[in-house]
């Protein structure tokens, strides 16, 4: 269902849009989420979706935002008005989802809304950041430059999300593989060796008749391995998003060694990109914090960011507020400074992304490196346990 709310920027100025929600209570709360306070909420008069289409516009994979954004701006370049634009995209995009966009956003704009009060209707679909940028570059005029830094931050996201997904992929393939091949001793190998042990007249060892016990509750219950597997998968799924747990989550991975360094570096980089691109679009500093701050995913790490909004709404300096938040390295603290100093902010924000980005790599690097010897031992571990299993009754009964 689609409402209409009425609210105020942290810096008073009154706003006024739709959004499309459940409930009038989940409506408030998204509305809130955008970083607005004394939300007013009603029912819309307007056109409403189908929930075909709504179901199709929830989903939009980051390379398919970058497409969308890309073509926009070719197009808008070329001097084609917004509606041309969007029947073009509309009718020759690859992505199913984007001509979907495309046509429900040409909807509105037909209807009398603008290209940004259309966009914020879909908070989830372009996330705040986007929208943010996008209202700033339609009151400033400059849409053209705003959808550059828009595809700039969005290139930035997929770089960072594909260097970790690539630090990742080979250690959980390798552990992928050595639970299958331990299934697949458990449940075939082992069963062919039970005869022969039995034929010993002696009690196998602990390790052995585990081995033997569970590859026969596997070979008889063989549908617990799909429902194990489905039962941790939904477990891990709703402990990342239940808030208690998910805290607890963000706690314990801020104080791993390594990966708390990864976490750090490359919220780090998300934030200070968004930062200085919104900085340089314009927008008021206070709301800039604001949309870096929903940038990070890790509780404490927007906790943190909270202070220094608060820091900054009593009157703080940039380099102050963050400060407060006993979060960022001195050396980002420093540059901050000394941009606020000099006149320069936006260029020394430019110089901090720079130098969070190169420690990124490095501990992306670092912890390629160290994963090689931990999974050879988990691999060695695996190994010697399975060998043990195996050969132990073997022994017990030469000797």
């Amino acid at each position: 269902m689609r409402y209409e709310y009425e609210a105020e920027k942290w810096n008073g100025q009154a706003v006024k849009g739709r959004i499309d929600a459940k409930s009038e209570t989940e409506a408030k709360v998204r509305v809130k989420n955008m970083g607005y306070k004394n939300i007013r909420i009603s029912t819309s008069s307007g056109v409403e979706k189908s929930a075909s289409k709504t179901a199709v516009l929830q989903s939009l994979s980051l390379k398919e935002k970058i497409d969308f954004t890309q073509t926009f701006l070719t197009l808008n370049k070329a001097g084609l008005p917004i509606i041309e634009s969007l029947i073009f995209i509309e009718k020759d995009a690859a992505s199913r989802q984007v001509r979907m966009l495309a046509q429900e956003i040409k909807r509105q704009v037909i209807a009398g809304y603008t290209l940004s009060d259309t966009i914020s209707k879909y908070p989830n679909l372009f996330g705040q950041v986007y929208i943010g940028l996008a209202k700033a570059g339609e009151d400033s005029g400059e849409m053209d430059k705003t959808f550059e830094r828009l595809i700039e931050l969005l290139r930035k996201q997929g770089d960072i999300k594909g260097k970790v997904i690539s630090c990742l992929t080979y250690p959980i393939f390798v552990v992928i593989l050595a639970i299958a091949v331990v299934l697949v001793m458990l449940m075939f190998v082992f069963p062919a060796f039970k005869d022969m042990f039995d034929q010993q007249g002696k009690s196998l060892p602990a390790i052995t008749q585990f081995c033997i016990d569970s590859g026969e509750f596997l070979k008889d219950k063989w549908f617990a391995i799909p429902i194990g597997i489905a039962v941790i998968i939904f477990t891990g799924m709703y402990l990342f998003k239940w808030e208690p747990s998910k805290r607890k989550i963000d706690e314990i991975s801020l104080k791993i060694p390594l990966i708390s360094e990864l976490i750090k570096a490359s919220s780090f980089s998300n934030f200070l990109t968004v930062l200085q691109i919104a900085y340089d679009a314009g927008i008021p500093i206070i709301d800039c914090l604001y949309l870096s701050r929903t940038t990070l995913s890790n509780s404490v790490m927007q906790d943190s960011i909270k202070i220094s909004i608060k820091k900054m709404q009593a009157g703080a300096h940039l380099s102050e507020s963050l400060k407060a938040a006993n979060l960022f390295p001195k050396m980002i603290l420093f540059m901050v400074s000394t941009g606020e100093q000099s006149g320069r902010l936006g260029e020394l924000m430019i110089q901090c992304v720079q130098h969070i980005d190169q420690q990124l790599d490095l501990i992306i690097d670092t912890i390629g490196k160290l994963i090689e010897p931990i999974l050879l031992i988990f691999i060695g571990v695996i190994v010697c346990f399975l060998a043990l299993s195996l050969y132990l009754p073997l022994f017990q009964s030469y000797s």
